[in-house]
């Protein structure tokens, strides 16, 4: 239940955090969606140092992480991966909440 942090986005969140030389104990990220993008809504992912009081709050491999409930909805069971590959590299979300997504794959329709 709730968001599924891979070991290698971890790992890549961590390096972000190192080199944007950011106090990780303080830092969050911050994952939800937003309305637009091709299909619907869009991915947000965020690094912060802000909790609201109605946020889910997990820590998974080193990182916490914490999301809105009304994002929660959208990206229940969700997976955060990172690939690095000749196609190219960034975040990916395995969102089996999701009818369709684009091609892009940082927007999808529920």
């Amino acid at each position: 239940m709730g968001i599924q942090l891979s070991e290698t986005a971890a790992r890549e969140i961590k390096t972000i955090i190192q080199q944007q030389e950011l106090d990780a104990e303080k830092i969050r990220l911050r994952v939800g969606v937003k309305g637009g993008g091709c299909s619907g809504f869009s991915y947000v992912l965020d690094l912060t140092e802000n909790e609201r009081d109605t946020d889910e709050i997990t820590e998974q491999h080193g990182v916490r992480i914490v999301c809105d409930p009304k994002s929660l909805i959208y990206l229940d069971n969700t997976t955060i991966d990172f690939k690095d590959e000749i196609m190219g590299r960034g975040f990916v979300f395995n969102n089996p909440n999701a009818t369709s997504s684009c091609g892009c794959g940082s927007s999808f329709s529920a």
